[in-house]
């Protein structure tokens, strides 16, 4: 069975390098911490401190059992906090990151119902297609498109998003609708942030390099230049969703679509999940869901 006792408080005099000041942090007496630690030196058989009159060491054995037991002490603090939080009321700030057009038609609307139901939250909204740094920047939360490539970020699926590629119904009369892929270059295509398309054919994933007499790194932009019958674009579906179902835009080259997407709610690893941010990733997956 493990003896815990005299752990958190060796890893609270090695990190302050004092005595004193690990009976602060603990709010406890010095005394106490002596005496846990020396309990903790007898049951191991090992010298884990060096005490002077002016200041405290850690041994080379401590060293190693210090990196071995501070994981497992902040562990212990992270349950801590979340059976605390279980019951708090969700309060304080929310910094939260989304991409721009995304975040405007859809996040912004549903984080203002969530203001709503917790009106003690205070609501820091960055709308950038720049990936920006979550740790760095101090963001609880990111909504990320499409696919992942951040090894070190935890993330919960929240929908997903289907890219289309389309043309207005005047486009296709005029000059008439690509079957095949080899057909594009054939086309004008509305060209975004890279010149480079994405399909599958024979099962397999292709990339097809596009040329056309727009370029423009907004989505809705695009849109508009489709709409008004200047070429084909390819984009998510929430850019030209709603004009698919008035007719004003026509899907094309339906058997080379790629699979749908995720949409993410992403956040550090290493960052306790707090109340707040847990309920906000279950409302939005809640209001999300497909």
């Amino acid at each position: 069975m493990i003896d815990w006792e005299g752990v958190t408080e060796f890893v609270a005099v090695a990190e302050a390098q004092s005595f004193t000041g690990a009976a602060r942090a603990l709010d406890t007496s010095v005394a106490q911490i002596s005496r846990k630690v020396a309990a903790l030196e007898d049951r191991l058989s090992i010298k884990l401190l060096i005490r002077t009159t002016r200041k405290v060491s850690v041994t080379e054995a401590g060293q190693t059992y210090y990196q071995h037991c501070r994981h497992l002490v902040e562990g212990l603090k992270q349950a801590d906090r979340a059976i605390t939080e279980l019951n708090a009321t969700p309060q304080g700030r929310l910094k939260i990151t989304s991409s721009v057009t995304y975040g405007e038609q859809l996040i912004a609307p549903l984080l203002s119902d969530f203001m709503l139901m917790y009106p003690q939250l205070e609501l820091e909204l960055v709308l950038s297609n720049q990936t920006l740094d979550l740790v760095e920047q101090d963001f609880d939360l990111a909504i990320r498109l499409g696919r992942l490539t951040d090894s070190t970020m935890m993330a919960k699926r929240l929908s997903s998003r289907q890219v289309r590629v389309c043309a207005s119904p005047s486009y296709i009369e005029k000059h008439g609708e690509p079957h095949t892929l080899s057909e594009l270059s054939q086309h004008n295509c509305l060209v975004g942030s890279l010149p480079i398309w994405r399909f599958i054919e024979n099962k397999k994933e292709k990339s097809v390099r596009v040329k056309g007499s727009v370029h423009c790194n907004s989505g809705a932009a695009l849109t508009n230049a489709a709409l008004k019958g200047l070429g084909i674009v390819q984009l998510p579906d929430f850019y030209v969703q709603e004009s698919m179902d008035k007719g004003e835009l026509v899907e094309i080259l339906v058997p080379y679509r790629e699979p749908k997407e995720g949409i993410w709610a992403v956040y550090p690893n290493n960052r306790h999940l707090s109340t707040k941010v847990r309920l906000l990733v279950e409302f939005l997956a809640q209001e999300l869901a497909e």
